[in-house]
């Protein structure tokens, strides 16, 4: 097993001759894995915590699934890297489109130089949405779950995924797009085909069922069982979320929604107003398009500190910054936001206007993320932190630090 080091964003990687295994536990607020592990569910997680390490780190805002995985790939924040949600207003195209494309990523990826330095690098992940971003300029092989049997030798790095892995293409909204990447690792590992790993799960489960729901403590089984498994086959398994997961209703359990271009509207009139919901992505059972997490175009931009300092006061939304400070504080790309940026309360979600949102596509209650409280996320690795890292974990540490931790930080 080739253990060349390696260098990307300023980082030094110096992998170990063992697998290594890095998931992203898509939607994992910690309580999922507290509320499992207190069923006695979760015996491989335990044995993580208790002889390798368990922690919260901070994630990256927004805490949207493209922004984290691509922070997590590249080790680096939005800031750098520059996705900055999963959808955006292209003030140059003057269109509004998807961030799916691995031409928005603005740095190397972890990935791409483990393989450069030959290792046998292997990307997994549920929704074909990521692929392209997190296989960016990477030799070897990059498949989702979502789209498992079309998977070509030229264009995948792999062919007859279901006969190798063994269960056939999953759907995507279920259990099993997540369980699919999981047992595609272990397969992948066996097989001598990747020695170096990235699979990020989906967060249809997570949107769909509160932690004590027993879905849900089943899903979490599951994973358990597979993640022993990479372990059993020698591997160095380091786990963290890209956002947590908080419902967003009221009392009566009904979807609990400030519609932001309606409201400024309604205040100030016609001033050019767009806002963009950039959780927005092809997914709209999980979430349709509603997060903590907004950003507001305007052409009447002298009139943006007023407008700030309105939506400031409105009940429901608890920060707002300009582009200069959402630069500054919430590390975002400064060519790529609003002019204005809107975060919202831990049972609030931000939309555009009541038509644009579709809430009967949701499969059950109202359960979604991209603010400030989906941002901390748990961390899990299977072996030791060596003393410089256990200073370094008592800080302030980042999801996107889980290469990191997972490689350098380690005692193996």
């Amino acid at each position: 097993m080739n253990t060349k080091s390696f260098e990307v964003n300023g980082r030094h990687y110096d992998p170990p001759a063992k697998p290594i295994v890095v998931i992203c536990m898509d939607g994992s607020a910690d309580e999922y894995l507290d509320i499992t592990m207190a069923h006695g569910r979760l015996p491989n997680i335990q044995k993580m915590s208790v002889s390798g390490y368990r922690g919260m780190v901070r994630g990256a805002l927004p805490s949207f699934t493209n922004v984290n995985n691509s922070s997590i790939v590249t080790g680096v924040s939005p800031k750098v890297h520059g996705i900055c949600g999963n959808y955006l207003y292209d003030t140059q195209l003057k269109q509004e489109v998807m961030m799916n494309s691995a031409s928005y990523l603005r740095s190397g990826t972890i990935l791409a130089a483990a393989a450069d330095a030959g290792r046998k690098v292997a990307v997994v992940t549920a929704k074909e949405k990521l692929r392209d971003i997190l296989s960016y300029k990477m030799k070897g092989i990059a498949i989702s779950a979502e789209k498992a049997n079309l998977a070509q030798l030229e264009t995948h790095g792999i062919e007859n995924v279901e006969a190798i892995v063994g269960t056939a293409t999953p759907a995507i909204y279920s259990a099993d797009a997540s369980l699919f990447v999981l047992k595609a690792g272990v397969a992948f590992i066996k097989a001598g085909l990747a020695d170096f790993l990235y699979l990020s799960l989906t967060d249809y489960m997570q949107h769909t069922y509160a932690p004590e729901a027993p879905e849900s403590l089943a899903f979490y089984e599951a994973q358990d069982k597979l993640i022993g498994e990479l372990m059993e086959l020698g591997a160095v398994v380091g786990a963290t979320a890209d956002h947590g997961m908080n419902a967003k209703v009221k009392a009566d359990g009904s979807p609990q929604v400030l519609f932001v271009e309606e409201m400024l509207e309604q205040q100030f009139g016609d001033l050019g107003f767009r806002v963009i919901c950039p959780i927005t992505d092809p997914y709209v059972k999980h979430h349709g398009a509603l997060g903590s997490y907004v950003v507001v175009h305007l052409d009447a931009t002298e009139k943006v500190e007023e407008v700030k300092n309105w939506l400031m006061q409105q009940q429901g939304i608890t920060e707002v910054y300009d582009r200069t400070m959402a630069v500054h504080v919430l590390e975002q790309p400064e060519d790529r936001i609003g002019d204005l940026v809107v975060l919202s309360a831990r049972d609030v979600v931000l939309g555009r206007r009541a038509s644009y949102h579709d809430l009967a596509a949701l499969d059950g209650t109202l359960r979604s993320h991209g603010g400030r409280y989906e941002e901390m996320v748990p961390m899990v690795l299977s072996h030791p932190l060596k003393p410089a890292y256990r200073i370094k974990a008592g800080g302030d540490p980042r999801n996107f630090d889980i290469f990191d931790f997972t490689i350098n930080g380690t005692i193996v």
